[in-house]
């Protein structure tokens, strides 16, 4: 095995832990805190003093977003900026959830999060997480729930039941995917459950934000290993390859930043979101220690908005443009939309191309076919708080938003590859649309 190959396979399983690691949004900025004080970096928040040049800091938000940051040591020529989200479709537990079926059964009663392919769901393993607020002597205390063990599963209706199902199927999300758990009871199972699993008393729960994640593991499959197949690989491939890149970087001219944001799957329009002020208010913050304005330094600045792109189907080419369909191990996926649903233009388009080029890393292209629409990025939305070059990037794969998705082993090295590249270069506007690269 090639060391490329076996750096690509063991970054695939460092991944396939992280998304086991990872079931909510809560917990993957929760790992990735974890991963950057093992790296030294340390909690930072808006209220706090500015933070130091030659500092390396982070800051969350609702526990569901993240931004981490490293300060230079000498005036920054500008910030070098990847986005990527920390959530996907799930479904989430309503606040009164026990449903009583056929007076027997027990029932948790959810509501869709973001647009999911609900049928991936059914017969599968299911468990809960979130997290909880609780009552203390001192206030309320946010504490992290993950009950890691098979305890919900959404059933199937038997075919001799609905002779037409592998004809086409409608779900009725207030019908057919509530989770069975087990018998009916009176208890507040699930509550306890939380208690139990966070070690407070049942009373102490004052509310709680529970979710439904799919219980199997990451696995690497194909012939020759060329393919991982996982939960929510939409987008917690890229926020794992762009936070690993920025771990690995070196130091340059401009200030790397790594954000994650949530909420990017029912709109980001929330204050942990990519609508929200949480980038712009950071990079003010960081400017000022050096005595810049923002906008000083945001001609000189480039955005990678990291989300997965689609892939061609192997059994359904014809949805794809055969021109602009990328495939899974191609490399880096560049996404173009005319009516800018992607923010890439040919300035964004041309940076990242050259920075590619340099660390050998291969290039591929995705637009939708002319009468398909496709959905928006975090790109659009952050471009529009902070007006700097942005380009819409990501790894191709299948299945997305599937509760089971599918992409390529080496893409994930690729995309670490070029993060490690980007935090430590430098761009240089010499005036509007000329631009050096260092």
């Amino acid at each position: 095995m090639r060391n490329e190959d076996e750096r690509a396979l063991a970054l695939t399983e460092e991944l396939i832990d992280f998304i086991a690691e990872s079931p909510v949004s809560y917990w993957v900025i929760r790992n990735t805190v974890r991963k950057l004080e093992e790296a030294g970096y340390v909690r930072w928040t808006l209220f706090d003093k500015p933070p130091v040049p030659g500092g390396k800091y982070f800051i969350t938000r609702n526990g569901s977003s993240l931004i981490a940051f490293r300060m230079t040591k000498n005036t920054p020529t500008g910030f070098n900026i990847t986005a990527a989200h920390s959530d996907s479709p799930l479904f989430k537990i309503k606040t009164n959830h026990a449903v009583k079926a056929c007076d027997r059964y027990l029932k948790l009663d959810t509501e869709r999060y973001g647009s999911g392919i609900l049928g991936t769901w059914l017969d599968r393993p299911l468990s809960v997480a979130g997290r909880a607020v609780v009552r203390t002597d001192e206030g309320i205390s946010v504490l992290p729930v993950k009950i890691d063990r098979d305890i919900a599963l959404i059933p199937n209706v038997c075919i001799h039941f609905n002779r037409e199902i592998n004809e086409g199927v409608t779900y009725n999300t207030a019908v057919d995917t509530f989770p069975l758990i087990g018998n009916w009871t009176d208890e507040p199972v699930l509550t306890n459950l939380v208690a139990e699993n966070i070690g407070v008393d049942p009373k102490s729960i004052v509310s709680t934000e529970l979710f439904l994640y799919n219980r199997m593991r990451g696995t690497v499959f194909g012939l020759n290993g060329e393919f991982v197949a996982a939960p929510q690989l939409d987008d917690q491939q890229c926020a794992f390859a762009t936070l690993k890149g920025f771990l690995e970087s070196e130091e340059g001219t401009a200030i790397p930043v790594v954000a994650i944001f949530d909420n990017e799957e029912v709109g980001s329009q929330t204050r942990q979101g990519a609508a929200g002020d949480l980038l712009r208010d950071v990079l003010e913050r960081l400017a000022a220690v050096y005595e810049k304005p923002l906008p000083a330094l945001v001609p000189s600045s480039l955005m990678l908005s990291c989300d997965n792109a689609h892939a061609m189907h192997p059994n359904h080419p014809e949805l794809s443009d055969p021109l602009n369909a990328p495939h899974m191990n191609g490399g880096i996926v560049i996404k173009h939309n005319a009516n800018q649903r992607y923010t890439t233009d040919a300035v964004s388009e041309a940076l990242v191309k050259e920075l590619c080029k340099r660390v050998n890393v291969p290039v591929q292209h995705f637009a939708n076919r002319s009468d398909i629409h496709g959905g928006h990025t975090l790109g659009t939305i952050t471009s529009s708080r902070v007006s700097m070059n942005t380009a819409d990037i990501g790894l191709a794969q299948l299945a997305m938003h599937s509760s089971y998705e599918t992409a390529g082993v080496r893409d994930t090295a690729y995309m670490v590859e070029l993060c490690k590249a980007f935090f430590s270069m430098t761009i240089v506007c010499e005036t509007d649309g000329v631009y050096r690269l260092a």
